[in-house]
Formats: structure tokens, C-alpha cells, sequence
């Protein structure tokens, strides 16, 4: 795994529209693999792929209480749409 650079504002990378993901294969396990690594290495709770300069539509999230029982539970959405 490998930690990625987030992009900060007012990056314009951050401005593109994000594309579906077609199908979760072995790079995008990678990609996820390394932007959990990145998020549990920044400060927040979540970290959206164009925050790493990669335009699709994954989300990784991990709201646990880590100082409670140190687990890490991350969540990872692909496709993620609000209803």
C-alpha cells in the first residue's frame, strides 16, 4: 500500500465530475487498499477519490471511535448516490 497525496483547494482537479465505476477489479482494490491507508494517515474521517487526484466515484469513511477501542471499521462506497 502507498499513501497518496490529497489535493488541497483550490486545486482544479478538484472541480471535475466524478465517473461511475465500471467494475471493482484488482487496481481498484489497490486504490482502495491505499486511500484507506492515506485517510487513517490524515486528519478527518473519510477521503473521496478526487481528493486523491483520481476522478471516479469511491468513498472510504470510517466514523468508529478509534480512542474507545482502537478498531478501525473503514467503509467503502463505490457508486455512492444520495436519495
Amino acid at each position: 500500500m502507498a499513501l497518496l497525496p490529497i489535493l488541497r483547494f483550490p486545486d482544479p482537479r478538484l472541480h471535475k465530475k466524478a465517473a461511475p465505476v465500471q467494475k471493482v477489479d484488482e487496481n481498484m482494490r489497490k486504490l482502495i487498499a491505499d486511500m484507506a491507508e492515506t485517510m487513517y494517515e490524515a486528519p478527518g474521517i473519510g477521503l473521496a477519490a478526487i481528493q486523491v487526484g483520481v476522478p471516479r466515484r469511491l468513498i472510504t469513511i470510517d466514523v468508529a471511535n478509534k480512542e474507545e477501542d482502537g478498531k478501525k471499521e473503514p467503509l467503502f462506497l463505490v457508486n455512492p448516490e444520495i436519495v
